[in-house]
């Protein structure tokens, strides 16, 4: 059995790991400037696209960390008055690949941001292997720093419009799935510096956790032309601190003594069933919940990981109406 995956989807993800594959050296470096000609990046739009307006702004010129901002532009949507929860999301790649700027990322960024109704900050977060964990941890709560210092008050397209700091939303998928995680418990853990950013809220979806066993949705979905088991190897390789193993924190963060912090914001879980990191998504899941903490888990059995960044796969509607009552459930008021 395997998942129906739209032909366009198909080509896109085998063109990826083509290209992906072949811009990773014998000595595991990544050729960058191979990569800028094979991957489509797509500029900031200030003006109305779909419905979504959308500005670059750059908080740390010396490590490329800047954040995308996509904002509602539709009247029909609501008035520029309302106040805006505010979704800090953080892209896939397994650390390794993509930015805000990716076409993928880009649409992604803009089908939530419409849909949602949300204002989202997507962050380029130092990748591997040029940088090793916990740099994208650190450039996650650079940038929520930046957001609580006032850093949106100079966007222009922000102007006119009223973002809730206080509703703020981590969101990420795969790697980035994983960085949610880690930036939300830095931020619990230090509750009394922040001025004004308070998460109400993680979604973590298909995140990339881990550890040193083998587990059934390794063996299964090992061949799927999505992600397979070499490649999650390669990622997990380069982006550890040296000489840790899987089991080290960053990747796998279910530790029976670990004690989350009491501000750990409420979670939902987005796991699909054709996917190698499946199992692995919901032992994080099991848990948060053996935990007692307030976490939801929403399963989508027959889709495979990164579905949603294609607008051929039905399911990411559902996706959206999922993330849409979670986010209504824990704003701010």
């Amino acid at each position: 059995m395997a998942p129906f995956i739209p032909l366009k989807a198909r080509i896109q993800l085998g063109l990826f790991s083509f290209v992906s594959g072949h811009a990773i050296g014998s000595d595991d470096r990544v050729n960058r400037r191979l990569l800028s000609w094979l991957e489509p990046l797509v500029p900031a739009d200030p003006n109305p696209k779909a419905g979504v307006c959308s500005a670059d702004v750059v908080i740390d010129s010396t490590r490329d960390l800047f954040v995308r901002i996509f904002v509602p532009s539709d009247p029909s949507n609501g008035e520029k008055s309302e106040k805006l929860p505010l979704v800090v999301y953080f892209h896939g790649g397994g650390f390794a690949f993509f930015s805000p700027q990716s076409a993928a990322y880009d649409d992604w960024g803009r089908r939530m941001c419409s849909e949602l109704h949300v204002v989202i900050v997507s962050v380029n977060y130092r990748r591997s292997p040029e940088n090793r964990c916990p740099a994208p941890y650190d450039d996650g709560i650079d940038v929520l720093r930046f957001l609580d210092s006032g850093g949106l008050r100079s966007v222009d397209i922000l102007s006119g419009f009223d973002v809730s700091l206080g509703s703020c939303f981590l969101a990420g998928d795969t790697a980035g799935g994983n960085i949610v995680h880690h930036v939300a418990r830095r931020w619990a853990a230090k509750i009394d510096s922040w001025e004004k950013i308070n998460i109400n809220g993680a979604i973590p979806i298909t995140p990339m956790f881990g550890g040193e066993e083998r587990t059934d949705g390794d063996i299964q979905n090992q061949n799927l032309p999505v992600l397979t088991m070499q490649r999650m190897d390669w990622y997990w390789k380069v982006i550890l601190p040296e000489g840790a193993d899987r089991n080290h924190e960053f990747a796998h963060p279910f530790g029976a003594t670990t004690k989350l912090e009491e501000r750990f914001p409420p979670v939902l879980v987005v796991a699909a069933g054709y996917d190698i990191l499946r199992d692995w998504q919901l032992k994080y899941y099991e848990w948060l919940n053996e935990m007692q903490h307030n976490v939801r888990l929403v399963m989508f059995p027959n889709s495979f990981h990164a579905f949603y960044l294609s607008r051929q796969c039905e399911e990411w509607m559902k996706l959206i109406d999922e993330m849409k009552k979670f986010i209504e459930e824990h704003r701010s008021l």
